[in-house]
């Protein structure tokens, strides 16, 4: 039969008795099978992980742009590991490298939420960090404009100064 349509007999349950067999177009079932894993492999995302690293005696400035920067990667979608190096001396104060974990953890909470507390690693403390739950939600409907709302109004391009004779805009450099 399966000659008779120009098709394939394949055997899909060889234990079963009696056993399985189906006609099919079998170059046709792999093709369809290679494009569906294809497929699933393009909307699947591989988890992207980044590190911040601080020391105990970072600075304040520092540490606000290090915090900036965690905040900015949690808002991308991925997950942080935060390690806080110990130097020298500084193992002897560990107490102050809990400390501004715990800090990092007070300043980021509206963002992101701790997956691993604070562990010691050798002359290391190793925290994870990830979105809060609800957090992308809530961007993707900040972004669409909610029904009914006004449209944004559109930004008028400043005018510019005519270029003067030597190409400078202001006539006071030459």
């Amino acid at each position: 039969m399966a000659e008779r349509e120009g098709l394939d007999l394949v055997e899909i349950s060889p234990s079963a008795s009696p056993p399985v067999c189906r006609i099919m177009d079998f170059g046709k079932y792999k093709y369809d099978l290679e494009k569906k894993d294809r497929e699933a492999r393009k909307h699947h995302t591989a988890t992207r992980m980044k590190e911040v690293q601080f020391h105990a005696n970072v600075e304040d400035h520092d540490y606000q742009t290090k915090v900036r920067k965690l905040k900015g990667f949690v808002l991308d979608g991925h997950r942080v590991k935060v390690s806080l190096y110990f130097r020298g001396r500084e193992n002897a104060h560990q107490d102050l490298g809990y400390a501004l974990m715990k800090r990092v953890m007070a300043d980021c909470e509206d963002v992101a939420s701790p997956e691993q507390v604070p562990t010691p690693m050798g002359r290391s403390l190793i925290m994870m960090m990830g979105p809060k739950r609800g957090l992308r939600q809530q961007q993707q409907e900040a972004r669409t404009p909610r029904p009914g709302a006004p449209a944004p109004a559109s930004v008028a391009p400043q005018a510019q100064a005519p270029a003067s004779p030597g190409g400078f805009r202001n006539p006071a450099i030459r």
